[in-house]
């Protein structure tokens, strides 16, 4: 299969890894932005459009920066191949008749939201489920510290800090919403708090306070990026009892009861969802987070 990536970064780097994993032999070029871009082993570079558009691909990887997601889409929209997106699909809602007309031509989608791959969360969606779980609250919560993510860097210039670029919690922790979509479903009503108050001292969004309404009950998301001992947790208040999910050990305790644990971490997810999207395209799955879902997902957040 030969495969297109727009972006060759850190997050894209993980996906060639994952592609790696997959048995099949994959062709994978990149759509560089400058022909200084320091190359990357099995990868060939490509530098001109034109180049791209008159060759064939199987699929393209779209991980460049978030704000240049809507570009990179409108290029491959009429290349009429499978689009595995990195999440999130865009930092703001003006993307919608881009997202309406890949729909249109009924292109297969998959946005990269990979804790729904997580151990901890199928397994959690799935008791609830089973179980018909009355719930009464939930709290979701993730607070890292941004300096750490990339310790090579100047946190105060990459993405993560600057607006401009499709950098704020809110945005880069996409995935808390996306899983709370993907257990709950659509809230009634939105309500939240952006700020960047903290001693990081960024432009972008550093803290993001969620309170979403259902039905029967309401969910609280607080994100932030200046926690320095990580937390990513899942607290369900139900009529039996409280769960708490805890994402960075992958498990979950009924009560203060261990009833899962799991091996897996985060990291592993990379290429769980990377063999299911490429199922995906072969027709033995259906994808589980499409173009359409998240800009649906988008909504919420912003």
């Amino acid at each position: 299969m030969k495969v297109l990536i727009i972006g060759l970064g850190s997050i894209a780097k993980k996906h060639i890894a994952s592609l790696q994993k997959i048995e099949g032999i994959f062709e994978i070029y990149a759509l560089r932005s400058s022909r200084t871009s320091k190359p990357y082993d099995g990868v060939t570079d490509l530098f001109d459009i034109d180049e791209v558009m008159a060759m064939s691909f199987d699929f393209a990887i779209i991980s460049n920066p978030t704000a240049e997601h809507k570009s990179a889409l409108e290029l491959v929209a009429d290349m009429n191949i499978p689009l595995f997106i990195e999440k999130p699909l865009y930092h703001t809602l003006d993307i919608k008749d881009i997202v309406e007309k890949i729909v249109r031509k009924g292109t297969l989608t998959y946005i990269a939201c990979n804790l729904r791959f997580l151990p901890c969360i199928q397994f959690i969606k799935q008791y609830l489920s089973d179980n018909h779980i009355r719930v009464n609250e939930v709290n979701s919560y993730c607070g890292s510290y941004l300096p750490t993510w990339r310790p090579e860097q100047d946190y105060r210039k990459v993405y993560s800090s600057i607006p401009e670029l499709g950098g704020g919690v809110h945005i880069d922790l996409i995935h808390e919403i996306d899983y709370l979509y993907w257990l709950f479903d659509k809230p009634k009503t939105v309500n939240k708090v952006f700020s960047h108050k903290s001693s990081l001292k960024i432009d972008a969004v550093d803290y993001a306070n969620y309170c979403l309404e259902y039905d029967t009950f309401n969910v609280s998301l607080v994100l932030n990026y200046f926690r320095k001992d990580s937390k990513r947790s899942l607290e369900i208040v139900a009529e039996e009892g409280t769960f708490n999910v805890d994402l960075l050990t992958d498990s979950v305790t009924k009560g203060g009861e261990l009833i899962f644990q799991s091996e897996e971490r985060i990291i592993d997810t990379y290429p769980k969802q990377m063999a299911y999207f490429v199922s995906c395209m072969k027709g033995e799955k259906k994808s589980l987070n499409t173009i359409q879902e998240a800009y649906r997902v988008l909504l919420i957040c912003l």
